[in-house]
This record gives structure tokens, sequence and C-alpha cells, in this order.
């Protein structure tokens, strides 16, 4: 632990992402607390998926442009405000759901807590490459970062649904709104550790500023996280078809938390280690690995043997998504690093969403095997975009490499995974 310790050690440093893991708390929670609520209260699954999938979308087209802002004005100053209208809209969303509203009024509050909710690992992140500038040091940070992530996905859907299913259909957002208020604003309060804002130019000579998604390297990243969401939001939801058919439908989520239990292990262990190989290829490596992983899932045919597969498959995902954060360093200018990181998050998320709409209808007709297959195939087209671009990737981590060999003062921490290591 080491590694941890040093990079906690530094001031500020284990407030805010003490903080932010509180924050975050949302990401894993919301989605599923609005199904089991609306499922519950207006005895409508379609109501329920349609309204968490609004809640989705929304937050994965505002919440780009929110971090853009963050990246031109600084994380408080965007984020207090985004924070209340969030928190008001998710209480107001619980509000009309207990009272029996009218259904089109828990859209309009659904697309207020997404479009407001913004992405606090982002801007954790943010902080991060802030305030470490070794290249090392800020591995081993984005590495806590994604574990702490899992530790989220962990307790979040299993606290979410006991709550909503022993309390009350509406007690599994609750958590959510709490954590959104007292951890968002207990981040935000910390302004010593905050990035400084970097204002748009303006004038006859200024640049145009352009979408980071421009980048050739960033198109590639978008695409693979969509399809690795893909990859997890088919495993949700046809590990609990497999449950429901070998009559263990409540060990459902048992079996998720281990497959996040792995990431979450891997993700410490791979944080604590130096690495020498180029973070491209570590890149493809992780993807190719989790691939293979969850392709195993289809010919399982116990609850055993699949808390075995997703488990060592689950070493996969941490190490994986770390190095997709840290390939973003080299793709898109340091004063857009927030809204480099909160398109990858929300290109994951999409993924999510359309892994579990789309293995949803399938999963009626051929049961857990198809939805294993829609994993698979979510798996294939995540392989095939990284291995057709694996040239991109390694022109875009050489370019910073080859200007310290010309500039060698340029600042290690707009590079902070060197290919040279």
């Amino acid at each position: 632990m080491g590694p941890y310790r040093a990079v906690l050690s530094r001031p500020g440093a284990l407030n805010f992402s003490a903080a932010g893991l509180l924050a975050r708390l949302p990401m894993s929670m919301v989605g599923i607390g609005i199904v089991l609520m609306v499922r519950a209260l207006y005895d409508s699954y379609s109501l329920a998926g349609t309204v968490s999938a609004v809640y989705v979308l929304a937050q994965a087209v505002c919440s780009p442009q929110i971090a853009r802002l963050v990246d031109q004005y600084g994380q408080a100053r965007v984020m207090r405000p985004a924070v209340a209208i969030s928190a008001s809209g998710l209480v107001a969303l619980i509000g009309c759901a207990l009272i029996g509203a009218p259904s089109w009024s828990l859209f309009v509050f659904a697309v207020l807590v997404g479009s407001c909710i913004g992405s606090f690992g982002a801007m954790v992140r943010a902080r991060w490459s802030h305030l470490v500038h070794d290249g090392r040091q800020l591995h081993t940070a984005y590495s806590l970062e994604s574990a702490l992530d899992e530790v989220v996905f962990v307790i979040g859907p299993v606290l979410a649904t006991t709550l909503a299913t022993s309390v009350a259909p509406a007690a599994g957002l609750v958590v959510p709104v709490v954590g959104m208020v007292v951890g968002g604003y207990w981040f935000l309060s910390q302004r010593g550790t905050e990035p400084p804002a970097v204002p748009r130019q303006t004038g006859t000579d200024a640049a145009p500023r352009r979408s980071v998604m421009r980048n050739p390297g960033m198109i590639v990243l978008a695409i693979v996280f969509i399809a690795m969401g893909s990859i997890f939001g088919a495993t949700d939801v046809a590990t609990v078809a497999f449950a429901t058919e070998h009559g263990k439908e409540g060990l459902a989520g048992v079996l998720l938390a281990i497959f996040a239990c792995g990431s979450l292990i891997s993700g410490l262990l791979y944080g604590a280690r130096h690495w020498v190989s180029p973070l491209w290829i570590r890149f493809a490596v992780g993807t190719v690995a989790l691939v293979l992983g969850t392709a195993l899932f289809v010919l399982v045919h116990t609850m055993v043997m699949l808390a075995v597969v997703m488990f060592i498959t689950g070493f996969a995902i941490a190490p994986t998504l770390v190095n997709g954060n840290a390939l973003v360093q080299h793709f898109v200018p340091r004063a857009r690093l927030t809204e480099g990181l909160t398109w990858v998050g929300t290109s994951l998320g999409v993924g999510v969403s359309a892994g579990s709409a789309i293995a949803g209808p399938i999963l009626d007709v051929h049961g857990s095997h198809g939805g294993y297959l829609v994993v698979l195939g979510s798996g294939m087209l995540a392989v095939v975009a990284v291995l057709v671009a694996l040239r991109t990737l390694r022109a875009g981590t050489a370019t910073i490499t080859a200007s310290r060999e010309v500039n060698p003062s340029t600042p290690p921490a707009d590079d902070p995974e060197p290919t040279d290591h």
C-alpha cells in the first residue's frame, strides 16, 4: 500500500478523494433506484425503464457540456448551482412518484436530474492531474479512483435494491440525494486542490474552441468505451435472468458484486506497480482480456461456475479503465481534461444503457444465454475497434513523448504515463 499512502499524503488529496467517493454514489444508484421506485408505484416495467433511459440520455448529452464549462470557469463556480438543480430535481421526481403524478412529470424531472448531475469522477481525476506531476504517482492515483468506482458499483446497487424492497419504493433514491448534496458540496468546498480555470480566449487572434471529440484518439476511446459499457449493461440483465432460471434470483446482486470485487482487487494491485510496457499496448491487451473472459459467460451452466468466471474476468476491468482514462491525457489539451474524461465516462454510461436495452427483448425470447450472446457481440465490437485503431492509439501517445525529446522542459503532468516507461 506504499504507493497509495504516498499519493494520499499530498495536501488535500485524502479529503477530495473521500468527498468524490461520496459524490459518486448517484452514478450507481439513481438509474436502478428510478426503475425500482417507478415499477413499484406505477406497476409498469416499461415506464420504469423508459424514465431511467431518459435520465441516462440527458446525462450523456449534457455532462460533456457541463465539463467544458467546468474547464473554462472552474469546478465550484459551475457545479454548485448544478448540484442544487440536480438534487432538487431528484427530490421532485420522488415526490411526483409518491403522489402518483402523471407520467410526463417523471420524464421532466428525470431530464432535469440527468442534465445537471455532471461527472464528479472526471473532476476528481482532473484534481489528481493538477496535484500530481509524477507519471508513476498519477498512475497510482488513477488506479485508486478506478478501484473506488468499483466500490461504488459494489455497494450502490445492493443498497438501492435493499432500501427499495425492504423500506420503501423511494428509499433507494434518498441515499443518492444525500451523497449528491453532502459529497458534492464537501468536494466543491475544497478550493485549494481545484484546478485553475482556463477561460476561453476572445478576440480576433483567438483560436476556435473545437470539441475534443475531433481528435481521432478520442473517437476510438469513445467507441471502445461504449462497447465496454454495453458488455456491463448486458451482463447485468443477463445475470439477473441466469439467477432467476436457477431459482436463485436473490443471488443476482451477489454475482454482480463478485464481478466488481475482482475489478476492485485488480485495480488496487495494478496501481501499486510501475509498468514498463507502452500505455496503448496495455489498453489493447486489457480490452482483449476482458472480452475473452466475458465470452466464457456463454459456456457456464451453474451459479458457482459463473461466480468464478466473473471474479476472474473482473480482473481485466479496472486496469483497462485506468489505461483508457490515462490515454485521454495524451489526446486532449491539459486545459480540456475534464471535458475529455467526461466524454469517456459518458460513453461508458451510454454503452451500459444500450447493452441493457438490447439484451432485454432478447432475454424474453432466448433467456440468459441470449443475453450473454449480446455481451459477446459487444466485446467483439470493442476488440475490433481497438485492433483497427492501434496505429491511431500509438501515434497519439507518441506525440507528447516526441515533443519531450525536442523540448525536455515539457511538464510531465501533460503525460502521466509516458510510453518510454
